[in-house]
C-alpha cells in the first residue's frame, strides 16, 4: 500500500519520549479478539495522533502473520505494532533485537501473556491509545536456547509433545492428533531431562520450565536472570497435585518442583529434547545451552506505574499455562 502523500492532521498528542514517524502494524484478523474490522480501527486510532501507518493483515488464503513480518520490518518503521499472540509477538522481538525498530506486541491472542505483562489486562485499543499518548520506550529481557529466544516462558521435556498433539488437532489432523497424543502419554514420567543451571540447580527432571522476569511473580522486572523450575512428578497422582497447586495456591509449593535461578545453563538427553517456547513448539537435540539476555529487544509501552493492575491471572502463571491454549 503507497503511503499517502500528507500525513494525516493530529487531533491527539502524541508521547515525546520517542520520535514516531512511520509506523507499521500486523494483524491477525482471524483471531476472535481481533477480528475483520481491527485494521480499520487502528488505522483510526494511529490516524488521531497524525500518523500514517502501513497495515498488513493476516487473512486466510492470503498473506501469513510471518509474510506480514517480513513486509513491516522491510519498511524500516519506527514502530511496529504486533495485534496476535504471543507466538507473533515472539518473532516480532526476536527480529527487532535491540538494534532494529521498536515493538508494540498488543493483546490480539488467547492467552496473551506478553502483552499482559506489559501493559496490563486491558483490551488493545486501550493499551495502543495509552502507549501512543505516554509510551517510552522499556528494554525487555529474554532468555535463548541455542539460538532460539523467548519473551515469555519455556518448558522442555515430555509435557511439550503434548503441543504436538495441540497443533494437529487444530490442523483437524485427527489421526495425527491421535499418534502424537499417544507419544506423549508414552513418554510422560518414562525420560528424564540432566540439567545444570548453575548455583547448584542441577539434576533430573520430568521437565525444565524457564520464566522471564516480565511474567515471573517471583522476579523483578528488572532481574537479571530467568526463574527455573525443575518438575519432576514421578506419577499421575504426583501431576495431579502439581495441577491443583497451580489452581488452589502455588505451583512453586509442590514438593515435586525445584525451584532457582538461571543465567546460563544446559539440559541435556538420551533424544532430541522437545520444548515450547512463547506457546510455540520447537524440537532441539539432545542437548541445549541456556543463556539469559537481559536486553533482548525494545518495546514502546506506558510507564509501569500507569499499566492496569493484573486481576490474579498473571500473578500466579505456572508451566501448565504452556500447555493449555494456542499463541498465534
Amino acid at each position: 500500500m503507497a503511503p499517502k502523500s500528507n500525513p494525516p492532521a493530529a487531533s491527539a498528542a502524541l508521547t515525546k519520549a520517542v520520535r514516531l514517524r512511520r509506523v507499521s502494524v500486523v494483524a491477525n484478523t482471524a483471531s476472535g479478539s481481533v477480528g475483520l474490522t481491527a485494521p480499520r480501527t487502528v488505522r483510526a486510532l494511529l490516524e488521531e495522533f497524525g500518523l500514517d501507518p502501513q497495515i498488513h493483515a493476516a487473512i486466510p488464503g492470503g498473506d501469513s502473520l510471518g509474510d506480514c513480518l517480513d513486509k513491516a520490518f522491510a519498511e524500516k518503521p519506527d514502530l511496529v505494532v504486533v495485534l496476535a499472540g504471543d507466538g507473533t509477538a515472539r518473532a516480532a522481538a526476536e527480529r527487532a533485537g535491540m538494534h532494529g525498530p521498536l515493538i508494540a506486541p498488543l493483546p490480539g491472542g488467547t492467552m496473551n501473556m506478553l502483552p499482559h505483562a506489559i501493559y496490563g489486562q486491558v483490551k488493545w485499543p486501550a493499551a495502543l491509545r495509552a502507549t501512543l499518548q505516554d509510551g517510552e520506550v522499556r528494554t525487555l529481557g529474554g532468555g535463548e536456547i541455542d539460538g532460539h529466544a523467548f519473551f515469555v516462558a519455556a518448558i522442555l521435556g515430555s509435557p511439550a509433545l503434548w503441543a504436538d498433539a495441540r497443533e494437529a488437532a487444530r490442523a483437524r489432523e485427527h489421526r495425527k492428533a491421535l499418534l502424537r497424543a499417544a507419544r506423549a502419554l508414552r513418554r510422560a514420567f518414562s525420560g528424564r531431562l540432566r540439567y545444570d543451571l548453575g548455583g547448584g540447580l542441577r539434576g533430573k527432571a520430568e521437565a525444565l520450565s524457564l520464566l522471564c522476569p516480565v511474567i515471573s511473580a517471583a522476579l523483578d522486572d528488572d532481574a537479571r536472570a530467568l526463574e527455573a523450575a525443575a518438575i519432576d512428578p514421578h506419577d499421575a497422582r504426583q501431576a495431579f497435585r502439581l495441577a491443583m497447586h497451580a489452581i488452589a495456591d502455588d505451583w512453586r509449593n509442590d514438593p515435586a518442583v525445584d525451584v532457582g535461578q538461571c543465567r546460563h545453563g544446559r539440559v541435556w538427553a538420551s533424544g532430541r529434547i522437545p520444548a515450547i517456547l512463547d506457546g510455540e513448539p520447537v524440537r532441539l537435540g539432545s542437548g541445549a545451552r541456556i543463556t539469559y539476555r537481559p536486553k533482548a529487544c525494545r518495546v514502546l509501552a506506558p510507564p509501569a506505574e500507569a499499566e492496569a493492575a493484573p486481576e490474579g491471572g498473571l500473578t500466579r502463571l505456572s508451566p501448565l499455562h504452556l500447555l493449555r491454549r494456542p499463541a498465534v
